[in-house]
């Protein structure tokens, strides 16, 4: 039994650093690739510039529009995603019965393990075309609904983890807040 634990560790770990390798050559290829790129143009004009336009001659590669866009996606989809996850973790956690918790926390950590594909196809699909049609836009596929998609996408990771860590917070230590003065939602 021992030989073959032996064996199979050693697999996965030659599968573990190979794919090691195989994200250090891509991140090779990519910079091989770009390098001659960025001996033409400066880095300032790189990050900071305003077009993305690599097929113009002289070709512009500006990115800092691709940059700020991806924080604003990323700052809605937080508040979309972090009260809707941790309400539903308190509740969870807090309000719902032993049957309920059976039931929420499995369809949860399910709706976690959904490819991001899927979601952004129901985004395009879906939430984009109603966006379009409430808000009278000429195109639902904006930052708002990518902020919405990813949001969406991001509330059960949040209730899982949430709901563990409040899970893990020790008994007495809720009865010694409650003996402090402190309520429920406190």
């Amino acid at each position: 039994m021992n030989k073959k634990e032996n064996l199979i560790k050693l697999i996965f770990t030659v599968l573990a650093f190979s794919s090691l390798l195989f994200l250090l050559g891509i991140i090779i290829v990519l910079f091989k690739e770009s390098f001659p790129v960025l001996k033409n143009i400066n880095i300032a004009d790189f990050i900071f510039g305003m077009h993305w336009y690599p097929t113009y001659e002289p070709p512009e590669y500006g990115i800092f529009p691709l940059i700020a866009a991806s924080f604003w996606v990323t700052f809605g989809a937080m508040l979309v995603a972090v009260p809707l996850g941790i309400g539903s973790a308190l509740y969870i956690n807090e309000l719902a019965s032993a049957r309920q918790k059976q039931i929420l926390k499995p369809t949860i950590e399910i709706l976690a393990g959904i490819p991001s594909i899927v979601y952004g196809f129901f985004g395009m699909l879906i939430v984009a075309p109603f966006l379009q049609k409430i808000f009278n836009i000429p195109t639902g596929l904006c930052a708002f609904t990518a902020s919405l998609v990813l949001g969406i996408m991001a509330i059960p990771t949040v209730t899982s983890l949430a709901e563990d860590a409040l899970s893990f917070v020790p008994k007495s230590f809720k009865e010694a807040s409650y003996a402090l003065g402190a309520n429920r939602w406190q």
